[in-house]
């Protein structure tokens, strides 16, 4: 494991911040860069069949080196990083034995990390921590998973001893926009089962995520004078604010938790003649979700019975859904990687992601894919850090699961 974090430090040298808006893949041309980058480490590591294809995703393959009849696994990690924040020019720092108080990302500009605000910096006191200078993110979501794999699959490598089966690992982009398992080839892969290193804190594991689905409301107003407006102006930018104002209160982001949904508005802008709203829509339960969609749908016809025209024009689709559905058949996938984590001494914490991984996806498409901790935390924001041991140990347990999987 020597080699990780100076291979991590690599990794996020590299900007590749995806971007919903250009409707390519990869979203963002820089992200062939770190994609060939690592199809040419893991051709200098030993690894086999490693190829990217034209979209910028990448495999590569760990021969067997045993007889026994062992099913082919896989381990994926996404290359891409959050649009919410800068990837560019990232300055990462180590913060060594980290003592329990506020970290200064940068003096000058007053940015800190507080533990106030931050209260899991104090599950890392005494362990080294990697973090920003406070004007990027750090890149851990999800280079540090790339660089788990890979540092696991070189291990394997130099140590023969261990036997395994087949493993494949990849590399692919545009995650953080939800677009990351869609061209993923899973035929290609020829995996029984997969697991993503995506997840956050030490010890997470997660096979259950929301239904997610996106929806953007176009409004059309009446424009007029507004001295002469009196019954004939429609207000776009008015209406948009009315139909929000119509939405349930407290049933957003910042004021749910755990298993609850929420209705996410993510973009508001307008004048008198039009308008947009983005929401995004998210719920554990399948039927609940269903049901928000319903509420939308309903709010803006009743809007458009209201005005007596068609001025809010609803497009919504579904983004992914939760993929306990399809693990919990296979619940043994589970149970390896609970095993895998006893063996580094860390305590499995099976969880619901408030969120999604590439995983819920591809698991719909045949390829059943629970989550595994990565180790980063507060990703999306100048605030991500990464402590160092989280980093070993999301290695070490890539290790153990191809041990398990062949000794079964």
């Amino acid at each position: 494991m020597t080699n990780i974090v100076d291979r991590f430090l690599k990794y996020v040298s590299f900007d590749t911040q995806s971007d919903d808006s250009t409707g390519t893949t990869p979203s963002t041309e820089k992200q062939f860069r770190l994609a060939e980058y690592l199809v040419e480490e893991l051709k200098s590591i030993g690894m086999a069949e490693v190829e990217m294809d034209e979209l910028g995703y990448v495999y590569a393959t760990l021969p067997a080196n045993t007889d026994k009849a062992v099913p082919t696994i896989g381990f994926i990690a996404h290359m891409d990083t959050s649009p919410d924040a800068s990837g560019e020019n990232v300055r990462p720092r180590i913060v060594q034995n980290y003592d329990g108080t506020d970290i200064v990302l940068d003096a000058e500009a007053g940015i800190v990390t507080s533990v106030e605000k931050f209260p899991e910096l104090l599950r890392h006191v005494g362990e080294d921590i990697i973090v920003t200078d406070g004007h990027t993110l750090l890149g851990a979501d999800d280079k540090a998973g790339i660089a788990e794999i890979v540092t696991a699959m070189e291990y394997l490598i130099a140590h023969p001893e261990i036997k395994h089966g087949k493993v494949r690992v990849g590399f692919n982009p545009d995650e953080e926009i939800g677009l990351g398992a869609h061209k993923f080839d899973v035929e290609k892969f020829g995996c029984e089962w997969a697991y993503t290193m995506d997840g956050s804190e030490r010890g997470e594991l997660e096979f259950e995520n929301f239904n997610a689905a996106s929806a953007k409301i176009d409004l059309t107003g009446v424009s007029v004078h507004p001295g002469y407006a009196k019954d004939k102006m429609v207000n776009a930018a008015r209406l948009a604010t009315e139909l929000v104002q119509k939405m349930p209160e407290f049933e957003t982001p910042e004021h749910t938790t755990g298993y609850e949904g929420f209705f996410h508005l993510t973009n508001l802008s307008g004048t008198v003649e039009r308008a947009q709203l983005s929401f995004i829509i998210r719920d554990h339960d399948r039927e609940r979700f269903e049901a928000r969609k319903a509420l939308l749908r309903g709010l803006v016809q009743g809007m458009n019975a209201k005005y007596g025209y068609d001025a809010l024009q609803l497009t919504l689709s579904d983004t992914y859904y939760n993929m306990r559905e399809k693990v919990e058949p296979m619940m043994h996938i589970i149970d390896i990687a609970k095993e895998a984590m006893e063996m580094a001494e860390v305590t499995p914490e099976i969880k619901a992601i408030r969120g999604g991984t590439d995983g819920a996806q591809l698991s719909f498409m045949g390829l059943p894919c629970p989550n595994v901790f990565a180790g980063g935390l507060n990703f999306h924001g100048a605030h991500e850090f990464l402590p160092i041991p989280n980093l070993e140990k999301a290695s070490e347990v890539v290790v153990n699961i191809v041990k398990i999987i062949a000794e079964r």
